[in-house]
């Protein structure tokens, strides 16, 4: 049985990647901070197929959430209790959990912004390094590390964090080589998700065409796993306007990202 690990899986395109597993009947293992959503989506992913659901209430802020993480991922470690299943090892690795702050990197506290990089940078890394030796002594896995089209044009702390997991996850891709494991980015742009709600960013002057559904950046990112690519970007249009980056100056880059700031 295949077993994938999701964090942040119950809402946005981490739910997509569970309901994507579900029904093709993996267990799954869900990471988030609110139990009463993690009950009730491992409900319905059973109800959806999932082999089995376990779920882990965690705050990726934290260096404790972070270790509760890490330990199942490590798993199995012969740790379970008298009568315990023992926990499947986990063969995909799904790095989802985000959040963003809505406002520019003057407009907030240096401790909103480290806490943005808690999340979107120290527990992919960590989560990523717990996850690969398990791989790779069993010749066989997948991390899939959810980063955004904003990793390609500066555009405050979230930007750099983006851009960070971009470089980290082709790094890994590259060390990981031979071994049968793969490591990929996934840089979607506006996602019809409850991302930009939360961080209370208006979305209203955004054009239809930029938008893109939660289920099909799913399965480009499967696709493009699949393919062996250590980078995916879901959409025609975003594969054009991340291409242009490479060839328009940094500096009107750097403009029109502050003009598009708060939207992302």
């Amino acid at each position: 049985m295949t077993t994938a690990l999701i964090t942040g899986g119950t809402a946005g395109i981490g739910r997509a990647f569970a309901a994507r597993f579900a029904g093709s009947g993996y267990g799954l293992v869900l990471a988030a901070r609110d139990a009463a959503r993690l009950d009730a989506a491992a409900e319905q992913l059973r109800a959806l197929g999932a082999a089995r659901v376990e779920t882990i209430a965690a705050d990726l802020s934290t260096t404790q959430g972070r270790a509760l993480v890490e330990a199942r991922l490590r798993a199995p470690s012969g740790a379970q209790g008298p009568g315990e299943e023992e926990p499947a090892p986990i063969d995909i690795l799904v790095n989802n959990a985000g959040f963003g702050l809505g406002h520019g990197f003057l407009a907030g506290s240096a401790d909103e912004e480290e806490l943005l990089l808690d999340v979107l940078v120290r527990a992919p890394m960590r989560l990523t390094h717990a996850a690969l030796p398990g791989m790779v002594e069993r010749g066989r896995g997948a991390v899939i590390n959810v980063s955004s089209v904003a990793a390609f044009a500066p555009r405050g702390t979230y930007s750099a964090a983006k851009a960070w997991v971009v470089t980290f996850s082709e790094s890994v891709a590259a060390e990981l080589r031979g071994t049968g494991v793969r490591c990929m980015a996934l840089c979607p742009g506006f996602t019809h998700t409850e991302f930009h709600e939360r961080a209370q960013i208006e979305t209203g002057d955004i054009p239809g065409w930029m938008w893109l559904d939660a289920d099909e950046v799913v399965q480009a990112a499967l696709r493009d796993l699949r393919r062996g690519l250590r980078v995916s970007v879901p959409g025609t249009q975003y594969k054009v306007l991340t291409a242009a980056t490479r060839y328009v100056p940094r500096a009107i880059t750097t403009r029109v990202s502050r003009g598009m700031s708060k939207r992302w």
